[in-house]
């Protein structure tokens, strides 16, 4: 009696195991038509700065940006301010955890080049 019971309750421990293992984490992602791109700052546009400005965004379970930091400049303080600014008014799709909504960041690359 004593070995059927414990035959049964093994493969149910595999099963919980693997469910558990299959509700991967993902990141948010940038829902790009919900915003404005940046705007090239005047100054930076006369002085031909260009370059490419990673960016963090926490996003909170509503899709919306709860905080936001640069985290490798362009080179250019005014093409980083104008990034950050621009797209922390964008809307994410929220990241997940264990299948649910959570607060996560999201990096975003920002390439300023001039055409």
């Amino acid at each position: 009696m004593m070995k059927s019971l414990r035959s049964s309750l093994f493969p149910a421990m595999l099963l919980v195991a693997a469910s558990h293992a299959m509700a991967a984490d993902t990141a948010p992602v940038m829902d790009s038509k919900s915003c404005e791109p940046p705007k090239y700052p005047k100054a930076a546009l006369i002085n031909e700065e260009t370059g490419t400005v990673t960016m963090g965004f926490l996003v909170g379970t509503d899709g919306k940006v709860v905080d936001s930091k640069v985290e490798k400049s362009s080179g250019s303080k005014s093409l980083d301010k104008a990034a950050l600014t621009a797209l922390a008014q964008c809307k994410f799709k929220p990241g997940t955890k264990d299948g649910k909504a959570d607060q996560a960041w999201a990096k975003v690359d920002f390439v300023w080049k001039l055409e």
